[in-house]
């Protein structure tokens, strides 16, 4: 099984390409920071960068949503290759091809900046408190939960 899982920050913005032909697919490049728990040869490097590719719906995703410093989380498999560069020396790559990458905080928590997002006090349109990541239920609904 091939299954990869996750979870760090962008170092850069995605790199996006569109593919050539009729049906034109989005290719987004982009690295992810993703934090060591420990450093046991105390190199001083506390992270891995890490090289991810995402095509189609994902691509068009990374390009509009995903910036610089974003956290998010990942899930894909690796992928790897080898190509011949300009100088005829073998290069070898190892990429985690995306399946699905999602928001892993709020824009409130990020370090970046106002940058379009749409704000993390509101989801679909409804109101959430500050900081837990819950709606606000307002006060005098009579309705009933729809589970038991």
């Amino acid at each position: 099984m091939n299954r990869v899982i996750l979870m760090g920050r962008l170092t850069r913005d995605p790199e996006v390409r569109y593919s050539q032909g009729e049906n034109a697919t989005a290719v987004a490049r982009y690295t992810l920071a993703v934090d060591r728990r420990f450093n046991r040869n105390n190199d001083g490097q506390t992270a891995d960068f890490i090289n991810c590719v995402a095509f189609g719906r994902a691509g068009e995703f990374a390009e509009k949503y995903l910036h610089k410093g974003t956290k998010i989380a990942v899930t894909g498999r690796i992928q790897t290759g080898s190509y011949t560069n300009k100088d005829g020396v073998r290069v070898y790559t190892t990429d985690v091809v995306v399946e699905d990458h999602e928001f892993a905080e709020s824009k409130n928590a990020s370090p970046v900046g106002n940058d379009g997002y749409m704000p993390a006090n509101t989801m679909g349109g409804a109101p959430m408190s500050a900081g837990d990541g819950f709606m606000n239920i307002p006060d005098g609904i009579d309705e009933e939960l729809p589970f038991n």
